[in-house]
């Protein structure tokens, strides 16, 4: 598995769906040089959740799984509670709800590149 590839990809998607959300309600030009800047915390972000909550279930496999049998067994579990704390967290901090959105898409994403990594 290529982690560093689905951490610089999900960072990329991250940015640009937070982003996307942010400027299509309101855009201003002062926001720009925050694209930029917002690259780094988003990237942490990524690489925390990648590393912390999608790779235990790689590393952690019984012998003889595939990443293919890991992703059909797990992955509908870890959407259904991501889908539940990034739905709750943006019902509760309204002011976020780009975030939730941009983490909940990402991390399916991240879970389908990671699958595919070493068949």
């Amino acid at each position: 598995m290529n982690i560093s590839s689905a951490i610089s990809k999900s960072t990329l998607l991250a940015t640009c769906t937070f982003w996307i959300f942010i400027i299509s309600k309101d855009f201003q030009s002062d926001m720009i040089p925050f694209v930029f800047l917002s690259i780094i915390p988003i990237f942490l972000c990524c690489a925390f959740t990648i590393l912390f909550t999608i790779m235990p279930f790689f590393w952690f496999k019984r012998d003889g799984l595939s990443n293919r049998s890991v992703f059909k067994k797990y992955f509908p579990f870890y959407a259904i509670t991501s889908f539940s704390l990034c739905l709750y967290g943006a019902i509760k901090l309204s002011f976020a709800i780009s975030f939730f959105i941009s983490a909940f898409f990402t991390a399916m994403q991240s879970w389908v590149w990671l699958a595919k990594d070493n068949q």
